[in-house]
């Protein structure tokens, strides 16, 4: 079952950090939220790349605080909904959910590898007690069956989620498997289904657009595609089809534009861009995250960086696994020295 309302999200406050190594800054953020709350965004969705309480030597430390972060961002949005993404384990219910509500966060997508939905019920429920609106975020989703999606995603039904969304985080989707996934979980739930897309392969725009038409409903979108990898859908461009669609979304067309041009000077200094390594991590079902910690490393151990990739996705890393990917870098560079001995 699908709700025919079409709610379009922002992440490019949090996915755009994983771009720029968690460095957006205060003024950034207070821009940011100012222009696409005038636009009429949905919701504008803000933090570490990681969600609320990722920052960390581990996964990389945010220029800014949480508390700095939301509060900026709450100052400066009046008609959009200010979201978070929040991971069970990164984030706990009393040191960070508790703060964000009082604050004054609306939404709250509450992610999980896609196969460990169970790790989402208490802060599903605890947002639900404190009437927040509250979706369920599955990523990586690409690494089970259809049908497993579609049993987490259940999960995350039961325990109170107003929707859930896919999350092609390593880019690997092709139209076909979005219609598959989509179609199912619309079928499947009594909640309103969403997709948000990479573009390792160039398909972001394309899948999000099959989402759509398979039934999806809430829709993410960066502006130029600020985010991990290759970027994400093109905010920009998305709504730029539903207008020529005529499909009403109540986003300022001329304003998504202008907030576009305005971010290239002040935010999305380098433009994401398909590139090897961005399609190797697709082609490995690699989170598109991990690819600055991944190069990182690749030159401690003097290995190459599309090997490395390549092995990770075999072992199937995800994100919060970085010290494994030591492990898999160390095992690669003694095999590169005994094959020079």
């Amino acid at each position: 079952m699908s709700n025919n309302k079409l709610i379009i999200s922002d992440p490019s406050l949090r996915d755009g950090n994983h771009a720029v190594a968690h460095q957006i800054t205060q003024l950034q953020i207070e821009t940011y939220c100012r222009k696409a709350d005038e636009a009429g965004i949905h919701i504008i969705e803000v933090g570490h790349g990681n969600g609320l309480g990722a920052s960390s030597i581990q996964v990389g430390i945010a220029a800014i605080d949480d508390k700095t972060l939301l509060e900026t961002a709450r100052k400066n949005i009046t008609r959009s909904k200010l979201g978070v993404h929040v991971i069970p384990g990164v984030a706990t219910i009393k040191r960070d959910l508790l703060p964000a509500i009082d604050i004054g966060v609306d939404v709250f997508r509450i992610a999980s590898h896609c196969s460990e939905a169970d790790l989402t019920q208490n802060h599903i429920d605890f947002c639900r007690k404190h009437q927040k609106e509250v979706y369920g975020c599955l990523m990586m989703s690409h690494m089970i069956t259809p049908e497993a999606l579609l049993e987490q995603a259940q999960k995350m039904e039961i325990y109170g989620a107003h929707g859930v969304l896919i999350m092609d985080s390593a880019g690997v989707y092709l139209p076909q498997d979005v219609h598959k996934r989509i179609k199912l979980l619309v079928e499947g739930l009594n909640i309103p289904v969403g997709f948000h897309g990479h573009n390792n392969f160039g398909m972001a725009i394309t899948n999000t657009m099959e989402a759509y038409y398979s039934g999806a409903t809430i829709l993410d979108g960066t502006i130029l595609g600020f985010g991990a990898g290759a970027g994400n859908t093109q905010l920009e461009v998305l709504i730029s089809i539903f207008k020529k669609l005529d499909i009403e979304t109540g986003i300022d067309f001329m304003k998504v534009l202008n907030l576009a041009e305005l971010s290239k000077d002040f935010l999305v200094l380098k433009n994401p861009f398909i590139n090897a390594e961005n399609i190797v991590t697709g082609m490995a079902g690699v989170f598109s995250g991990l690819t600055i910690t991944i190069k990182k490393i690749a030159l401690e151990f003097n290995i190459d960086f599309l090997d490395l990739i390549i092995e990770i996705g075999k072992r199937k890393v995800i994100a919060g696994q970085e010290d494994v990917i030591y492990d898999i870098a160390l095992e690669l560079a003694s095999k590169k020295l005994t094959n020079l001995l």
